[in-house]
């Protein structure tokens, strides 16, 4: 099920909190850790894997934060994912953390923790939640303002994304002009929601 709040003009520690909600619905709805996921080569445990596994490299290059160890989400999915969605959510809800510089080198400017964090992990998780809901067979909606907001902020950027290696090509079946604005994201970030 999608996120019940809508996910627009929320401050980082709210939005993840539903964002990473919604994740953890999917999480433990999945049955079947093995299935592939849309992303090439990927399976639903991957799709964790990924999750838990960059942040804390992205937050040590880019600040003083470390998050704690986890367990692995090879063994342990469903744990994995519940520890390291607590502890993002442990620094997004304490001001004295969140309030810190992060200044990464692949990010042109210095910003606020939360503002990182929400930028590029909750951002992140929101877009995977429809790779482990359509993998393991569960409800694939997303937030369609949150979408809106997350195509509109990248279309400009585009080249820089792509260039980054985090982002393969845009879907290369042309997507109609009034597709619904989840199916032009998923398209934009490489996936085709009709496969």
């Amino acid at each position: 099920m999608p996120c019940d709040v809508s996910l627009r003009g929320l401050r980082p520690a709210e939005r993840h909190r539903a964002v990473a909600g919604a994740f953890t619905d999917r999480v433990r709805g999945t049955r079947d850790w093995d299935a592939p996921a849309p992303v090439a080569g990927w399976t639903a445990r991957d799709v964790v894997a990924h999750l838990v596994g960059w942040l804390p490299g992205f937050l040590a290059a880019g600040c003083d934060v470390a998050l704690p160890q986890v367990p692995d989400p090879a063994v342990d999915p469903v744990a994995a994912w519940a520890g390291h969605a607590a502890a993002v959510q442990a620094v997004l809800d304490d001001p004295a953390i969140t309030d810190r510089r992060f200044a990464h080198p692949v990010v042109p400017d210095e910003l606020p923790l939360a503002v990182a964090i929400d930028r590029f992990y909750t951002a992140d998780v929101f877009m995977h939640t429809w790779d482990l809901a359509r993998g393991t067979g569960q409800d694939e909606r997303l937030d369609p303002e949150y979408c809106a907001e997350l195509l509109a902020g990248m279309e400009p950027i585009e080249g820089l994304m792509r260039s980054s290696g985090q982002y393969g090509p845009r879907v290369p079946v042309p997507v109609p002009d009034d597709a619904d604005v989840q199916t032009k994201l998923l398209a934009f970030i490489g996936r085709d929601p009709h496969r």
